[in-house]
Order: structure tokens, then sequence, then C-alpha cells
């Protein structure tokens, strides 16, 4: 009975809110009105009074009604037969059927506009290069810089400033939008009962301070900008790459955004290519859906907020951005000249590689790729580039507020509502070496951060933008089953992101310091090895307790590739350098093989080697190595193919790996054994997030994209799949029946109650809800009853939206 109440109540929700529109403004509607329409009634033009340049031009006295198609005065016109009213007149041809159904479909779905967009000529051009205003008065004791732009931005449109929020509510709202989590109940009771002024100040710093916990919320946000995933499309091909362990090992330690964007632009190695190398589709593709493209068209979006995608196709319609900008990014990435196509045919003319904004320079069309690359990611973090730090400070302004200062997020082309805000917000970032952490502590320590939010139904955009305080924000679905599983005590313990999750103490590196220990095949006995050959090196294991953490580092003279149970784990062609990679997930009790299929390359015969470590720290805090020695088995016979399932391995002939020792290489890599092992193995008693998960049917009807495209915004919009999937999940209901089972073991009487809305709300029952609940549950409360009431709660907007 309450869960179908509950769900009735979701379902009177959705129907309440507006659902995702259909038609496209830019491709639907704009040309639709160029068509009929702007000739008489856009840029300079306005017969009869009335002009359509704007959003709110096109409101005026009625003349179209958003939502409302039979009430708009426009499309009655269209429709009318009269010769001295239709609309186009008389002496132009009629608005087909078809495209009226077009115009009527969008103003009933509320008339989208693409933000900033006019049929006029564009008044405003955003600054290229930083600008830095001046601090505006201190006024109502707002000391801080965010608020003096604010509150200077409120006294001149005659607004009052928000109130502020109370401790319980900036608690849930700090905890969930810097970290994810909804804060402990401890950590409630304790953070309420505290005196000290500067407390919201101090727990700003403490979530940021945790790594773990930090890197594993802010990887969702990371993950949708960089089209990163774990699965998925392309993966199975080869057509993709994950650029998982570098973003993660980025954020844990707070890599500055400037050397993060040279790193995914010009990648120094194969850790981060796989952001700029896109996915290769199968089949024949488009000339939109090419790699030189794709590279166009994300790095323009995710670190200029410019959407390439219409003019890769064409020249925009609704911005500056032309067919040659497109293709001339694209040409920088491409090996080969690149024929420009318009909306797939071919023009004729050959792309030639151009940055976007040559006021601080060009690249050298004619260097070579790698070089290209590394102008273009010079250029993009150059000091007089100010485009790069406003785009990122403004999706993280958005993140914690809920709406970009520039909106959406996008179309940085479009008029800020407060430009001094946000052009000393970048400047800011800039000046203190791109540090994402400030930023965010920067933000979530103003009074504006900290004021209540807008309520939900003030979030429409139909009108100009009015600051009274953060957007309420709906949890993302990491954010939903990160909570459950805290409430209840369900994490997976493995996890698909292929991470090393735990903090390296200085003595463990110490631990791990050993010396290397290279091998070979039999032709390294008589003298170096010939040019050109392969062996494929074999060493089988099985655990002997139960693994807590595990982690394996590589190298070879000259190339290697390294399996484990038949799934390739690291590559490599460096030999100076230690290749690492966490292995807990790829590890089975009942038994394990190694496979390292080596190379040696060159024009002559020449020293080779191969060096691998394996560490399995086991639950007991034991642990063991399992390195290359005579040990290990070597065949000289290597199967064709890069499918080791396939190989029939029990039908080669093996004999045992033949030790080399060869300074050089012991003086490269010794030296950084003990951190790079101890990085890739270390553990974690931290829950298992979802963010490190692939998607499952529950996240993706909540919300998680496929990623196969960049996403900088999950829908505010609920969904009749959500509320069905929410109230039909096996796997949730399984959750909170376990969650309310340790409620239950844990907790008697008041204290139930009380951390039941802990749990799930952060904050103390009302003596009504008290009152609810203490008659629900009876003098013996049993775990359905619980269960019932953990679904209740979790169902309720008020744990659904971060206010």
């Amino acid at each position: 009975m309450k869960r179908l109440l509950s769900l009735s109540l979701c379902i009177f929700a959705i129907s309440t809110l507006p659902t995702k529109a259909e038609v496209d403004f830019a491709h639907d509607i704009v040309p639709l009105l160029e068509k009929h329409c702007t000739e008489c009634h856009g840029g300079e033009e306005a017969e009869g009074g009335f002009s359509l340049n704007t959003r709110e031009l096109f409101l005026d006295d009625d003349t179209a009604v958003p939502g409302k198609a039979d009430e708009s005065y426009f499309i009655e016109l269209i429709l009318d037969t009269d010769p001295d009213y239709q609309m186009p007149p008389e002496d132009n041809p009629r608005v087909p059927a078809d495209e009226v159904a077009i115009l009527e479909k969008w103003v009933n779905e509320g008339m989208k506009w693409e933000p900033g967009f006019t049929f006029g000529v564009p008044t405003y051009e955003p600054p290229f290069e930083p600008r830095r205003p001046e601090l505006p008065a201190v006024t109502d004791g707002h000391e801080h810089p965010i608020d003096r732009f604010i509150d200077s931005w409120l006294a001149r449109n005659k607004l009052k400033h928000p109130e502020p929020v109370d401790d319980t509510t900036f608690l849930r709202r700090a905890y969930l939008d810097l970290n994810g989590l909804l804060p402990p109940s401890d950590t409630i009771r304790t953070f309420l009962a505290d005196a000290n002024p500067n407390k919201r100040t101090n727990l700003i710093s403490d979530l940021l301070a945790d790594e773990i916990t930090y890197s594993e919320h802010w990887l969702t946000f990371w993950n949708d900008l960089l089209r990163n995933d774990y699965g998925g499309t392309g993966f199975i091909t080869g057509g993709r790459t994950q650029i998982s362990k570098w973003l993660y090992d980025s954020l844990k330690t707070n890599k500055p955004f400037d050397v993060m964007v040279r790193e995914l632009v010009a990648p120094p190695n194969p850790e981060s290519n796989g952001f700029i190398n896109g996915i290769e589709w199968r089949g024949t593709v488009s000339a939109g859906q090419t790699l030189p493209i794709q590279f166009s068209q994300s790095i323009s979006q995710s670190f200029l907020g410019i959407n390439m995608k219409c003019a890769s196709c064409h020249d925009s319609f609704i911005d500056r951005w032309t067919l040659d900008d497109a293709y001339g990014l694209a040409a920088i990435y491409s090996e080969e000249p690149i024929d420009v196509h318009r909306c797939d045919i071919p023009t004729g003319e050959t792309a030639k590689a151009a940055w976007l904004f040559p006021e601080i320079g060009d690249v050298d069309g004619t260097a070579p790729k790698d070089e290209r690359l590394r102008q273009l990611a010079a250029l993009m973090t150059h000091p007089k580039n100010g485009r790069v730090p406003r785009t990122i400070v403004n999706r993280l302004w958005g993140q914690l507020m809920g709406r970009g200062i520039v909106h959406p997020l996008d179309a940085m082309q479009t008029e800020p509502w407060n430009e001094d805000l946000l052009d000393w917000l970048a400047a800011d970032f800039q000046d203190n070496g791109y540090n994402l952490k400030r930023t965010l502590q920067l933000i979530a320590t103003s009074s504006a951060y900290q004021s209540r939010t807008a309520k939900w139904e003030d979030s429409d955009e139909s009108g100009p933008y009015i600051f009274d305080g953060p957007r309420p924000k709906r949890l993302t679905a990491e954010q939903f089953l990160d909570a459950i599983w805290n409430i209840t005590g369900t994490a997976p313990t493995n996890y698909d992101a292929p991470v090393a999750r735990g903090v390296v103490a200085p003595e463990l590196v110490k631990k791990l310091t050993f010396p290397s220990s290279w091998v070979w095949g039999p032709s390294a006995k008589p003298g170096p090895p010939p040019h050109g050959e392969k062996i494929l090196l074999r060493r089988e294991f099985t655990p002997t307790k139960p693994i807590q953490s595990a982690g394996v580092i590589a190298a070879a003279d000259n190339a290697y590739v390294l399996y484990l149970n038949n799934k390739k784990i690291l590559d490599g062609e460096k030999w100076s350098e230690l290749d690492a990679a966490p292995i807990r997930n790829q590890i089975s009790m009942k038994g394990n093989r190694l496979l390292m299929v080596a190379e040696n390359r060159g024009p002559t015969p020449n020293a080779a080697g191969a060096f691998c470590a394996i560490r399995i720290e086991y639950e007991d805090g034991t642990d063991e190595i399992i390195m290359t020695d005579a040990s290990w088995q070597v065949s000289e016979t290597v199967p064709k193919g890069n499918r080791p399932g396939q190989w029939k391995i029990d039908g080669l002939e093996w004999t045992s790996a033949v030790p080399v020792h060869i300074k050089p290489w012991k003086d490269a890599t010794d030296k950084r054994i003990g951190e790079t092992l101890a990085t890739a193995s270390v553990g974690s008693d931290v829950m298992v997030r979802a963010a490190l998960l692939k998607a499952d049917d529950l996240m993706r009807a909540l919300g998680r994209p496929n990623r196969d495209q960049i996403v900088t915004s999950r829908p505010s919009e609920l969904t009749t799949l959500e509320a069905i999937n929410l109230s039909t999940s096996e796997d949730l209901v399984k959750d909170l029946e376990q969650g309310a089972e340790r409620l239950l073991q844990r907790h008697k009487g008041d204290t139930l109650i009380e951390e039941i809305y802990l749990a799930t709300l952060s904050r103390i029952p009302t003596t009504e809800e008290k009152q609810v609940i203490e008659e629900v549950l009876g003098d013996t409360p049993e775990k359905g009853d619980v269960t019932d009431i953990l679904w209740t709660l979790t169902m309720t907007p008020e744990f659904l939206i971060v206010r």
C-alpha cells in the first residue's frame, strides 16, 4: 500500500514537470523561421511592430504562448486563409502542413530557445583573453569575493540576498556536492553541536582533503565530460580505450587543470590518449563521425564550451562557428589530408590545420602530428587564453550551484548573467595554478552557495535569469546508489574501473623497494638475442587466502603485452618505464595464468629482457610477491593473434626462463619499483562507489549516460521509467531489506527512528514524524516495516533532491 501510494505520488510529480523536448531548435525551428518569417520580422525588420529576433520579443502580446499552440496568434495567422490576415502574405508560399506541425509541436513543448541566440545581429562577443575585474565594495559584511560580486549585482537589480541555510541543510548539501555521499549520523550530531563559527569552512576543507571520496565522486563529472567509461561501444572491437587510471590518479593528486588539458590534447603516454582518439566505429561512417571530426568536436565542447557538431556538417545556424573551423581543428589531429564535407557531400576542398583563436598563435600544419598536438596543447593553456579557464570554472559553478554563470554550459558565446563574476573566477583560477579544489572551496565557502535554494518551480528558463540562491539538483544515479549502499551496508566489493584506490604510505613504498629480476628465452644464453625475436613467458599461481588487493608492474626491452587470465592488462615499448595496473578484480581464487609476449626489436642482435612483478595483499595483512625469475616458463613460439583464450598453450614447447643481468635496466627501474607497485596494489577500506562500476539498468534509468557522446549536464526531468524502476527493482528492495536488518540489530526504540532519519534525510525527525513512525513500527519493529519506511523515505523529494 505504501509503495503504491509513493509510486502514485512519483508519477503525479512527473506529470507536473515538463517533458524533454524532441524538437531541435537549431535544426528544426531556425531554418523554418528563416525560410518563412525573418525577412519581415527578423534582423532590423519588424513589420507591424513584431520582431522574433529573441524569444522575449516573440512572446510579446501573446503572439506565441509556450505550451499552447492553439492559443498562439502566429500559428493562427499561419493557418488563416484570409489574404488580409494570413502569414506569410499571399504573394509568398504558404507554410506546408508538415512544417506547421513542427512549429505547433515546438510551441506545445514550451518553445525551447537556444540561450543567447538571436535572428538579429549578435550584440555580445565574450572576451578571449583573461579579464581581472576590480572587486566591488563590501556590503552587509560579505567580504568573500564571490559575495561582493553577487551583492553588487543584486543591488543593481534591486533584489535581496537569499536567506542563509541552516546547518543541517548546509551539511547535507556540502557532503553531496563535494564528495557525493550523505553525511554519517555521528558527523551530523557533532556538527550540529559544534559552536565553532568556522565549522563550515573547516568541513569544506576536510571534504576536499579526503582524496578517495573526493576523487570517486568527481569521477562521475569527468567521465561524462571526457567521454570515458569502462565498457560499451568500441571496447569489444578495440576501437576505444579508457583513460580511467590517468583520470583517477589526476583527481587523487589534484593535478593542475592546465596539466590535465595538455596531457589530454597531446598525450605523453597511452594512459591519456583515449580522449582524443575517440571511438572508431565499425563499418562505414558519415564524415561527421570520423576520428578527426570527433577530435574537433571533443576538444571544442569539453574545453572551450563550443558545440561544434553543427559546424562539423555545415556553418552553424546558431553561432559563429563554421565548417572551416571544425575541419581546421580536425586537420590538427589527422594523419592524412582531410577532404571537407558539407552535409556529407565532398566540397572538393582540403582542410587546413588551424586553431580557433589565432590572436595568440596558430598551429603549423606542416609539422608532424605529435608536434601539431603539442602546439595545440600549448595554445589551449596559453597564459592569454581566458576561454579555457572560463569554461571550466563555469562548469564547476554549475555543478555546485545547479546552473552555470553562462547557461547552457556548452554555449560559452552566450552572455553570462554576471560577466565580472565569471571573469574574476577564471582569472583567479589561472593565477592560482589551475587548482580545481581551490576553486571548489572558493565557491562552497561563499554566502551565495550557503544560501537557501531557489524553488524548483522557479527554475524555468523562459525569461531572464535572476539569482535567487543555488538551484535544487537531482541526485545523480551514482549519488542515489551510493546513498542506498551507505544506508544499508550493501556496497559491492568488486569494481570495474582499472584504478588503485588506496593511499600509499611511505612505509609500504620502502617495504616494496626491491631489485628487479629480468628474464628472456634460451637465446639469451649464448649472446644477444636476435633482433625481431618474440617469446612467450608463462606463470601460473593460486592465491592462498582471501585477497584484499593486488597490483602488477611490468617493463621490457623492447616491447611487451601482458595478459592475466586471457585479459590484456598492460603493454609497453619503453624499457626505462614501469607500467602498472591494479588486478584485484581479475584474480581468481581457483587459479590464474599470466602470459607475457615480449619482443626484441632493432636492426641487429641486442640485449633483451622482460620484467614483471605482482603483489597480492591478503585480508589478514600479509602479502605475496610473484616476480619474473627462472621459475617462469618460456616458449619461443608465440601464437598468432591477440586473443590468448584461443591459443593452444599446452601444445607449445616450454623451457625455464633465463635470467639476464643488464645494469642500465636495473638503474632505470629499481628506484621506482616500490612506489609504482605500492600505488598499483594498495587496498582501501572505503566503500566501493557506483562511479567505479559499469552502468546497470537502474543507473541508466536514473540518468547515467552511455558516454558514447560527451555529456556536460544530466537531465533534470523525472521520467516514468525512473519511477517504475525505483518501484520494481528487486536489487533495491534486497538492499533495503538488508539495511533494515542491520538497523534493527544496532538500534532500538527511539534511537532506531532517529537513526533512520539521520541515515536517509540527514536530520532529526520532527515530533509528528516520530509519532507516525512509532505507530507503524509498534512495540516490536519488524524487518518488513523498517524496509517499507526506508523505501518510502528514499522516494521522497527531500531525499532525491539536493537543496
